[in-house]
């Protein structure tokens, strides 16, 4: 845990970030540095009462990368390097891996086998993540985006910059259909989607 509260965190994460925005593949916004991404997953994730549960004794990332996005590749690569170089995502030790996404169900399958805690999509899904929110209904498994429209598609979490101030994104409808379980006072600081 940290002090300091959330917003200060955010808001100093983005603002040493220099509020750089990317445009990645098919013209999808990436408004939050990566890096900074990184770091407040990691400590959402401790906002999350079933994580610990999720996770067991090391949390499991799965980066999802769209091959036939040169772009989607790009980011899963960085993603998967910053993500590596944090000592711990919700108190816990971490593995990432990237993989290519295939299908909505082979993901969902794979989550399963593999006991697979968090799902990262870079960008390059736009067009999958209502296939995909469909077959993680039921899922134990919190699911984040690069791209901050993927939120508002079924994404459960998300960051982006809104009028010049940091702010993460939740869609907790879906968050409920997967298990996760956002304490009230990290909701009480996001845009929500139902």
């Amino acid at each position: 845990m940290f002090r300091g509260g959330w917003a200060t965190l955010f808001a100093a994460a983005v603002s040493a970030a220099g509020l750089s925005l990317a445009r990645v593949g098919n013209a999808e916004l990436v408004s939050v540095p990566l890096e900074r991404q990184a770091e407040l997953l990691a400590r959402v994730a401790s906002y999350d009462r079933n994580m610990l549960l999720r996770a067991g004794s090391r949390v499991q990332v799965l980066i999802l990368a769209n091959d036939a996005d040169p772009d989607s590749i790009g980011v899963a690569r960085r993603m998967e390097a910053v993500l590596h170089s944090i000592p711990d995502i919700a108190g816990l030790a971490h593995d990432e891996r990237i993989a290519p996404f295939s299908s909505a169900s082979e993901l969902a399958r794979l989550c399963r086998a593999q006991h697979i805690a968090i799902v990262y999509f870079g960008s390059g899904f736009a067009r999958d993540i209502p296939a995909i929110r469909q077959a993680l209904d039921g899922a134990d498994i919190l699911t984040v985006a690069a791209v901050p429209d993927y939120v508002e598609l079924g994404v459960v979490l998300g960051f982006d910059v809104l009028s010049g101030r940091p702010k993460l994104l939740v869609h907790l409808a879906q968050a409920r259909r997967q298990h996760v379980d956002l304490r009230a006072d990290l909701l009480k600081l996001a845009r929500v989607f139902e």
